[in-house]
C-alpha cells in the first residue's frame, strides 16, 4: 500500500476533513474524537470498529475515556496515510451516525 500524495490525497481527505477529521501536526496521520451518549455506546462502537479493522488488517490507535474515543489513523508500513486509513475513517463515521 502506498502513501496518498498530491491530488489523490487532497481528494481522498476532503470529505473526511469536512466531517470532523483533522491532520495530525506531528506526523502523517488523521485524528478525530468521537463522542457518544455514554460509556456503553462508546465501547459498543469500538467493538464494532474492532471487527471492521480486523477484517481490513488495519488497526487504529485509539484511546477511550468514558463516552469519548480519540482515534489516530496512519499506515505504519507505508510511513503515512493510505487508502486504508480513508476506508477505515469512512466506516467509523458511518457507524457513529
Amino acid at each position: 500500500m502506498s502513501k496518498l500524495e498530491g491530488d489523490a490525497r487532497t481528494e481522498a481527505l476532503a470529505p473526511l476533513l469536512a466531517n470532523g477529521w483533522s491532520t495530525d501536526e506531528g506526523r502523517d496521520a488523521i485524528i478525530k474524537t468521537f463522542e457518544f451518549g455514554n460509556f456503553v455506546e462508546a465501547f459498543g462502537w469500538m467493538a464494532q470498529m474492532a471487527i471492521v479493522a480486523e477484517k481490513m488488517n488495519h488497526h487504529p490507535e485509539w484511546f477511550n475515556v468514558y463516552k469519548r474515543v480519540n482515534v489516530v489513523l496512519t499506515t505504519h508500513d507505508a510511513g503515512g496515510l493510505t487508502e486504508l486509513d480513508v476506508k477505515l475513517a469512512t466506516a467509523m463515521d458511518k457507524a457513529a451516525e
